[in-house]
């Protein structure tokens, strides 16, 4: 499966060298950078978006985070998310089982492994995916109780960035980029 249209020829060299660099982290080809290449501007404010995602905040450990960034990628339904997001799940202690609940197959109330703020910041997750937008009162409050306003922050822009590239790699029709084939 191919994207809509194929990277430009010729990429300037300072995206040449954050492809690269992206490349090398993740061992991939990575067709959403060369093909915002055909527009400079949109590749590098994705990159520096990219470049300041949370991994690891105060008590938002990695498996919280990725958690959301999971919850986000099945909610968005978005394939290449799901196959960038979900990889190497179990590296940061989420089961298979915890994928499958994620993933919409379990309810999160039927996965024991799942803590209170777990669920709940799967649920937000959820909820920032959705379209329309909709934040039942009862639910913020609970979320509020549970979190801090700088965890809901990188809650919510952690989800919104998976958001953004959902919908930009879906527009594109870039397909996954294998990860889930290791």
């Amino acid at each position: 499966m191919n994207a809509f249209i194929d990277q430009p020829k010729r990429i300037s060299l300072l995206l040449r060298l954050g492809i690269w660099v992206s490349e090398k982290i993740t061992g991939k080809t990575m067709l959403p950078a060369r093909i915002l290449a055909w527009y400079p501007k949109a590749a590098i404010g994705s990159g520096l978006l990219e470049s300041l995602v949370a991994h690891e905040d105060g008590l938002l450990n990695q498996r919280m985070l990725k958690l959301v960034r999971v919850a986000a990628s099945f909610a968005a339904a978005c394939p290449f998310c799901v196959d960038m997001n979900s990889h190497e799940h179990e590296a940061v202690g989420i089961s298979d089982v915890e994928l499958q609940a994620l993933r919409g197959l379990i309810e999160l109330e039927n996965v024991p492994t799942f803590s209170v703020r777990e669920k709940l910041a799967i649920q937000y997750a959820r909820l920032i995916s959705q379209t329309p937008l909709k934040f039942y009162p009862d639910f913020i409050e609970s979320i509020k109780s549970h979190f801090t306003e700088r965890e809901m922050v990188i809650f919510a822009s952690t989800a919104a960035q998976v958001n953004y590239w959902a919908r930009l790699i879906q527009a594109l029709g870039i397909p996954p980029a294998g990860f889930s084939e290791e």
